[in-house]
């Protein structure tokens, strides 16, 4: 249960960096959305560290 749990949080990881990526290379990036997913980000991480 542990191993798809993790998965799940290491692809929701990267789909956030994903979308980080892509919002800063927009002509003009919306700082707010990208303080968002930054924030999710790092919840996910920190969640991955914790297992």
């Amino acid at each position: 249960m542990e191993t798809s749990h993790l998965a799940a949080l290491q692809n929701k990881h990267e789909g956030l960096e994903r979308r980080i990526r892509a919002e800063m290379n927009r002509p003009s990036p919306d700082e707010v959305i990208l303080q968002s997913l930054k924030k999710q980000k790092l919840r996910i991480k920190e969640e991955i560290a914790h297992i």
